[in-house]
């Protein structure tokens, strides 16, 4: 008898570590992304303290609703779960590269060099903001299968990790631009009220 997906899915994640989810986008994704303006956003989040299988369920369905976006990061609390669980995926065209599951996600260290680059984010679709962070970190977590591990990022993954990790904290990355006039232009034009942006002084 042939299996089905899900069961596929399973076997695979006890030989590899890795949750498998198909990265074609879904038209009724199972979880909704919140926007900015809905408090859910700003509320902090609490350590994950057992990691079994009904975590595991939660980092599919994150990752189902974050590829039906057609987003690179996802934190819980953006789809009203306040829990300290991100997913990433920076390869979306290839569906054999694994997400990054990142679990009660700490930065360790970060580098005084700093980068400038272009943000945006599903919680606040079509804004695209320059934001200034380090360029590299250091940090821990659990993975998906609650072991312990070390990761350090650059470019891309460090920006995403902090940007997502931002979310852990009640922080939008609208928060961090400094550019009064770029942001509340953008926000007009995309019908999001400054007054829901919280700046960071």
């Amino acid at each position: 008898m042939a299996r089905s997906f899900a069961q596929l899915a399973r076997t695979a994640e006890k030989n590899t570590g890795s949750v498998a989810v198909p990265k074609e986008p879904l038209d009724h994704p199972p979880l909704q992304i919140h926007t900015l303006g809905n408090g859910v956003l700003r509320q902090s989040t609490r350590r994950i303290g057992k990691v079994d299988e009904s975590v595991r369920d939660l980092v599919r369905d994150m990752l189902r609703s974050m590829y039906a976006a057609k987003g690179i990061g996802l934190a819980a609390p953006q789809v009203g779960i306040h829990k300290q669980l991100l997913v990433l995926d920076l390869d979306l065209e290839t569906p054999t590269t694994p997400p990054v599951v990142l679990i009660n996600p700490e930065i360790i260290s970060s580098s005084a060099t700093v980068e400038t680059y272009e943000e945006g984010c599903l919680s606040i679709p079509g804004v695209y903001l320059n934001v200034v962070r380090p360029s590299e970190i250091v940090l821990s977590f659990r993975d998906e299968m609650g072991r312990p591990r070390k990761m350090k990022a650059d470019g891309l993954m460090a920006r995403c990790i902090q940007h997502e990790m931002d979310h852990l904290e009640g922080v939008l990355f609208v928060d961090r631009v400094t550019d009064e006039n770029e942001l509340s232009l953008e926000l007009k034009e995309h019908g999001f009220k400054r007054a829901d942006v919280r700046p960071l002084v």
